[in-house]
This record gives structure tokens, sequence and C-alpha cells, in this order.
């Protein structure tokens, strides 16, 4: 397991709620995280409640509202600043609303990662977020879903798939329904031990 020391120092990157950073927070609470350590929440507006969320654990939060700055630039040298004076080794995107641009995402080769709320490579890519993947799901026809953890390159949901786990779509599911279902039965399960397997073998 390695000391405290040797630990893989992580970002997780919020835009909401932070559902995805409890599972995270649970998973190193339970031990089952434990090649890497939490130690910065970046939120990309000041009234995430996952902000609340991780200042209750005591984690280090960072917010980097892009109307505020700016422009993408901005908003991607304030993020650089904060995972510097952090000494991040690991990104983690968990239900961040914003798109990091390429040359952000250059700089971190497969230390990005993703959670996307659908097997790749179905309902995936531009605009696909949110809602958008269990909606088009659904409006497909699909019987099975789930969720896909990957690395993050310059093409929106195109990097190197770390974990999938598949969900049954369910008779009278509403997009709010699935999305609740994929969260607890693959989300929350798969995210962590991706994360745990990155951290180990970085």
């Amino acid at each position: 397991m390695g000391d405290a020391m040797s630990k893989k120092r992580i970002a997780v990157f919020v835009s909401g709620g932070g559902t995805n950073l409890q599972a995270l927070m649970d998973a190193q609470d339970k031990g089952i995280l434990h090649s890497g350590e939490i130690v910065l929440v970046v939120a990309s507006n000041p009234t995430a409640y996952a902000l609340e969320r991780a200042a209750k654990k005591g984690i280090a939060t960072a917010v980097a509202w892009k109307r505020e700055l700016g422009s993408q630039e901005a908003f991607e040298t304030a993020i650089s600043k904060e995972l510097e004076a952090h000494k991040i080794d690991l990104i983690v995107l968990a239900g961040f609303m914003n798109i990091l641009s390429a040359d952000f995402t250059r700089q971190w080769p497969e230390r990005i990662i993703n959670v996307h709320p659908a097997l790749i490579p179905s309902f995936c890519g531009k605009g696909m977020y949110g809602l958008a993947p269990h909606v088009a799901a659904l409006e497909k026809g699909v019987k099975v879903t789930g969720a896909t953890v990957h690395f993050v390159n310059e093409i929106p949901d195109g990097g190197r798939i770390i974990a999938q786990r598949a969900v049954y779509v369910e008779e009278g599911d509403t997009p709010e329904i699935l999305q609740r279902r994929v969260m607890e039965q693959a989300e929350w399960i798969i995210l962590p031990e991706a994360v745990e397997t990155v951290c180990a073998n970085m």
C-alpha cells in the first residue's frame, strides 16, 4: 500500500451536487481507494454543493468560474495554478460540465480521467452530458446502457477506456430514473475502482 508520502495526489473537478465525488470520498474511507488521495476539489461554479461535501471532509477547494474569468484561457490558467500549488498527479472529472481545451489535456497525457453515463462508443461525444445520454438511450430503445470511465484526450469522450459497467433499462424509465440507476449501479462503483487502478499503476 505504500506510505502516505507515496500516494498519488488527486484533484476532482465538479460542477454540481458532487455525488461522484462522494463515492470517491467514501471509497477512500473504506480503503478501496488507497493508492491515491483527494487533496483538491475544483468547482466550475461557486454554488456547487460538491464544495460543501469537500469542506466537510477537510479537503481544499477552489472555484474556477468561466463567467467571471471571461475566457477559456483564463479559466484554464486559474485551474493550472491550483493544480501546481497542490502538486496534483491525477485529475478526475466527476460531473464536470466544462470542456477542457486540447492545449490543456495535452499537458496531462493519460492523467485526466472522466466518467461518462453511457457505454462508449454509444451516446457520447459533443453535447452528450447530463441527462442527454439517458434521453438518447431511451429514444433509441436500447435495453442495456451503463457507464464508462476513460482517459481524457482532445476528442470529447475519445480517450482510452479504463472500465465499463452495464445497467439494464427498465420498462417505464424516465431519463431521471435511468440517470439515478446508472449512477448507483455503475458510476459510483467503477469510478473509485478505476481511480485506484490508475493511481496504483502511475
